[in-house]
């Protein structure tokens, strides 16, 4: 038997505001005569740009156009217009009487410039389907002639000065012309309902139910200069945000009362002690998934003790999950879904305890233990299905960073001969012909303070915005490099901000090491990690980029939490990009398509010859899986992590051989026989210091030891030739010194027949050589910029 289920109904993310009216229209010119319309058109302002076959032509336009509505019935113009069906499109342009020795092309251009002008006096109030199908050349700038000139002077002025590009001006002043000629005000009395009318009517008649172009645009001048008393941007206007509890209940549809009011109860009794995605996840889970699919099936149902057909015939639904137009699938939540069930009947039998009024909705659960008894083999399968990601995806993670590096260096060298080059020009790079072409709206609005370079591969004809994809494959780069040296989550990477960069002095040494402030995104705490050299240059580099585009500033930037539906306060985050006019945090899927667009370039394939996907939190389990490796005890990687217990650290470090796996938890077991057991639940300062003073003793000639915390040096201090030597891009002319140095003693040794000491010296040499070699393939990247990250003074610290 095939199981079915009931789709749960999509909530829209944004505000429709479709319960807003549509308001009666009618111009200041509606009750005029002929002549009296005739006769205020040379008023116009914009009259006198006009020549004066222009102007005769405008004037009979117009006048035809009335004659014609006039034979329709209706008190004034308004109703006529509409009366006949001119307010639908500009089919009925040909059907107007006009002269008959003009040609159909005269015509035309004749009545188009008469319902121009008719447009202009408000004579008519026309509707945003008539102006989409009437594209007008003229009519929009003649718009900011006529209606509050001055205004329309201090809505370009808030352009320039918020850096708008000239393409989203004119945008946003046809919007603003559009809404004036509609509702018959004047630019000044628009409100905030205006463009929500404008934008819902651009959203329906959309294919894809897009905003239509400009009305963000248009938002912003008429909120900089002063005409909307809003603050923020449409898009934080339209964001619903976390919804009432009653509002999320009542999209399902619940029939019976009592049901819903206790659902409800229940919910906001359990809503303040968990996050708002969590939260509608239980109410789909109990609203959605379990009673509204209960009285689908079974109209009628008043109470919560299910009788057992009702039950077992859910239980067998809710198996699999369907979606219009696609065949069902196996629930992979199948248990999770009962347990919350499970919970909330279990939930109120203990609080009915406590509180008679829970004793009415106190029932057996229709949930059994059994029922739920493959949870634990569920979750084994999870854990090993994210073991084996990790065995496939972290012997593959050098070509991914590797890939992600050289396509990075790639566009940054295309971007620059690209732009030394004119217009026109061809070039050659990487040995393929280019030709640096224009945009075909480039120009249309006069010149663009941020300007995209287009090239074109003369042998294929492919077009390349570069600039784009030079930004696309920097921050493809810079994502991919936080993601593996700091483990942090999707929306902790997204949180980072310049602040987060903090130093913190040793108190032995005086040292100051570099840390990085992790917001948390799960948790209520915060952590420090340590910056390490390749992690400071990550963030050197992006804060460089920054600056240098925003006019060294890092801009502050509010980011919209998609999950919590919250928007935080403004603060200059490091992972933001320019999106028209404004700066904006990058999306959690914008950072998903990055790193699959360097996947895609590496080619890399699964065990099944797929192609193989990273998803953020993979690279999280890489991180923490390297740092245990490394030698880092696993309670100090589950404080760098964040996880509040060692079980869920140990779950992502489980990618060895279970004897490994065995042979450590009898080592941790073995230890706190003999140890007190705090020590294994929260690292003390002793472990704090001793851990810091491991950085201190790393401190060598040429540079510094990696050696993992904790372990020993094993190769007899011979560190020339150790792969654990991290040279020092400043001690690079003491190491050419002991490069020639090995040379004249291989020589000495060679003249002198001792041959075995040629060999150990050769060894050396051929060590040194290669760290050489690797130092001057590093310094191919930009230079050092300073990372600009306060201080933390040591209060206990006596100054030296």
């Amino acid at each position: 038997m095939t199981a079915t289920t009931v789709a749960t109904p999509k909530r829209p993310r944004l505000a429709t505001h479709d319960d807003l009216t549509e308001e009666n229209r009618a111009g200041c010119g509606n009750g005029l005569t002929v002549g009296d319309v005739l006769a205020l058109l040379p008023k116009l302002p914009s009259w006198s740009g006009l020549d004066t076959r222009e102007q005769t032509r405008r004037l009979r336009g117009a006048e035809a156009v009335l004659t014609w509505l006039h034979s329709f019935p209706g008190e004034g113009w308004q109703q006529r217009w509409l009366a006949a069906g001119a307010d639908k499109d500009t089919t009925w342009i040909d059907a107007v009487p006009y002269d008959h020795s003009r040609s159909v092309a005269q015509k035309r251009v004749a009545i188009t410039s008469g319902v121009n002008g008719l447009l202009l006096c408000r004579v008519v109030v026309p509707s945003y389907q008539f102006l989409a199908a009437f594209r007008p050349l003229r009519l929009y700038e003649n718009v900011r002639q006529v209606f509050q000139p001055e205004l329309f002077a201090r809505i370009q002025q808030a352009a320039a000065a918020a850096g708008m590009r000239p393409r989203d001006l004119s945008g946003g002043l046809a919007v603003i012309s559009k809404m004036v000629l509609h509702t018959g005000r004047e630019p000044g009395e628009l409100t905030v309902d205006d463009i929500y009318r404008y934008r819902n009517h651009g959203v329906r008649h959309d294919p894809r139910g897009h905003s239509p172009h400009g009305v963000h645009a248009a938002w912003e001048l008429l909120r900089h200069s002063g005409v909307l008393a809003v603050e923020g941007s449409l898009a934080a206007a339209l964001r619903r945000g976390q919804r009432p509890t009653a509002e999320l209940v009542d999209s399902y549809q619940i029939q019976c009362q009592p049901i819903r009011d206790v659902l409800m109860r229940y919910l906001d009794e359990r809503r303040p002690a968990i996050d708002y995605s969590s939260f509608r996840t239980l109410l789909g889970t109990l609203a959605g998934s379990f009673w509204s699919d209960i009285e689908q099936h079974h109209p009628g149902l008043d109470t919560l003790n299910l009788p057992a057909d009702v039950a077992e015939a859910w239980k067998q639904r809710i198996l699999v999950t369907t979606k219009p137009g696609r065949e069902g699938r196996p629930r992979k939540s199948y248990l999770e879904l009962m347990i919350r069930v499970r919970a909330f009947y279990l939930d109120i039998a203990e609080w009915a305890l406590e509180d008679p009024s829970w004793a009415p909705w106190a029932v057996a659960s229709p949930i059994r233990r059994i029922d739920t008894e493959g949870i634990a083999a569920h979750h084994k399968k999870v854990t090993s299905q994210m073991h084996q990601r990790i065995r496939e995806r972290l012997p593959q993670l050098p070509v991914l960073v590797e890939t992600a590096e050289r396509h990075r260096a790639e566009q940054a060298t295309l971007l620059v001969a690209a732009n030394a080059a004119a217009v026109g020009d061809s070039f050659d790079h990487e040995g393929t012909r280019w030709r640096r072409v224009n945009h075909k709206t480039q120009g249309r609005f006069g010149p663009d303070s941020h300007p995209a370079i287009l090239v074109e591969n003369v042998a294929t004809g492919e077009r390349i915005d570069v600039t784009r994809a030079e930004a696309d494959a920097f921050w493809a780069w810079a994502t991919i490099e936080t993601l593996r040296h700091t483990g942090v989550r999707l929306e902790e990477l997204l949180e980072i901000t310049h602040l987060a960069l903090v130093s913190y002095r040793l108190p032995d040494t005086g040292e100051i090491l570099p840390l990085l402030q992790v917001v948390p995104s799960k948790s209520n705490e915060e952590r420090l990690l340590l910056v390490t050299p390749e992690l400071a240059h990550v963030l050197a580099t992006i804060i460089n980029r920054l600056r240098s585009t925003n006019g060294g500033v890092i801009p502050l930037v509010a980011r919209y939490d998609e999950h919590e539906r919250i928007t935080g306060p403004p603060l200059p985050h490091l992972f933001q990009h320019r999106h028209g006019w404004r700066n904006q945090v990058f999306s959690t899927t914008t950072v998903k398509s990055l790193i699959n667009g360097v996947l895609t370039r590496t080619g890399l394939r699964d065990n099944a010859r797929r192609p193989l996907r990273y998803t953020p939190h993979d690279f999280r389990r890489m991180f923490a899986t390297d740092a245990v490796t490394g030698g880092l005890p696993v309670h100090i990687a589950a404080r760098l992590l964040g996880h509040a217990s060692l079980t869920t650290t140990q779950a992502y470090l489980a990618v060895f051989q279970d004897d490994l796996v065995r042979s450590y938890r009898a080592f941790v077991e073995a230890r706190r026989a003999v140890r007190p057991a705090a020590e294994y639940r929260e690292p003390t300062d002793d472990e704090w210091r001793e851990f810091q003073q491991h950085f201190e003793l790393r401190k060598l000639e040429l540079g510094t030891c990696g050696r993992p915390y904790g372990t020993p040096c094993k190769h007899e201090h011979a560190c020339v030739r150790c792969s654990m030597l991290r040279v020092d891009p400043k001690q690079r002319p003491r190491l050419i010194e002991i490069i020639r140095n090995l040379s004249d003693r291989i020589d000495e040794a060679r003249a002198n027949g001792w041959l075995g000491e040629v060999q150990g010296l050769q060894i050396s040499l051929n060590a040194a050589s290669a760290k050489l070699a690797t130092l001057d393939r590093s310094g191919q990247s930009p230079g050092a910029v300073q990372l600009g990250i306060p201080m933390i003074h040591d209060p206990e610290r006596r100054p030296t």
